[in-house]
């Protein structure tokens, strides 16, 4: 199963809820913690490790706290998995280059795998922050939907 960590998915979270607020507003990590009914060292961790790569600005004093670093709109999924997480890479051979596998010249799939890698990583690229803050739009809700109305149905 292809999965992001539970850290990057709160990080994710509490980044939106930033991104819905005015912009240039600070929030403390408390007030973070509080709104997202997270514990505050996990959400102090996650607010450090987002303002030491760029993604917010730390501010010091008696009104610190933290900012987005851009607006909502220029930040993408994909910059927030990667600070959080590495490199985005479905396989191992998607994040190194040609002969680094051992099998490699045996693989009928690198090239495929390498594509999907591709076609993901554009996808999270073009998700922006801003984004996460709406509603999913209906086309993809409806596919959410059909998914489960697909499921076999238990015999009564």
């Amino acid at each position: 199963m292809l999965r992001i960590s539970k850290l990057t998915d709160y990080g994710i979270m509490l980044l939106t809820y930033m991104a819905r607020g005015p912009a240039l507003l600070t929030y403390s990590a408390p007030e973070l913690a509080a709104r997202a009914n997270l514990p505050l060292p996990t959400v102090s961790k996650l607010l450090k490790t987002l303002a030491r790569r760029g993604v917010l600005i730390a501010q010091r004093g008696a009104k610190g706290g933290f900012s987005l670093a851009q607006r909502p709109e220029d930040i993408s999924v994909a910059e927030i998995i990667h600070v959080l997480e590495g490199p985005i890479a479905l396989t191992e051979c998607s994040m190194h280059p040609r002969g680094q596998c051992g099998i490699e010249r045996l693989c009928p799939v690198r090239n495929q795998w390498q594509q999907i890698n591709r076609v993901v990583h554009e996808a999270l690229e073009c998700l922006t922050l801003a984004a996460m803050t709406h509603p999913l739009p209906r086309k993809l809700a409806i596919f959410g939907d059909q998914e489960k109305q697909s499921e076999p149905r238990s015999e009564q």
